[in-house]
């Protein structure tokens, strides 16, 4: 694998880890915003809707608004599973060792050497 190629990999790869961050700050703040905001908008429709409104319909707005964190941490832990664990640890070393031991023969045999 010439030298460009191994950049344009390892520069693919930082992308997803970086869109795995950005993902997580995303959900952390939202998130957030919708567990602070959770009781203010229970009384926000229970002052607009007073003594007419169905208990199921706080229920819903309760429900989502507790739904949305699991149901996206779902999302964010696929997510996390795609970018970093596609193996275990152990194959991971041993395959990383084994990738450098190949390009570390494939430079010598090329007369130069990259680390």
């Amino acid at each position: 694998m010439e030298q460009s190629q191994k950049y344009i990999n390892a520069k693919k790869r930082v992308g997803e880890i970086k869109g795995f961050y950005h993902h997580l700050t995303a959900y952390i703040i939202v998130n957030l915003a919708l567990i602070l905001l959770r009781i203010p908008v229970i009384v926000f429709f229970t002052d607009r809707l007073g003594e007419n409104a169905e208990q199921g319909f706080f229920d819903w707005v309760d429900w989502n608004i507790l739904l949305t964190p699991l149901l996206w941490g779902i999302g964010l832990f696929i997510h996390f599973i795609v970018v970093f664990g596609k193996k275990s640890g152990f194959i991971r070393n041993w395959e990383e060792r084994k990738i450098r031991e190949f390009l570390r023969e494939e430079d010598e045999r090329a007369g130069t050497r990259y680390e």
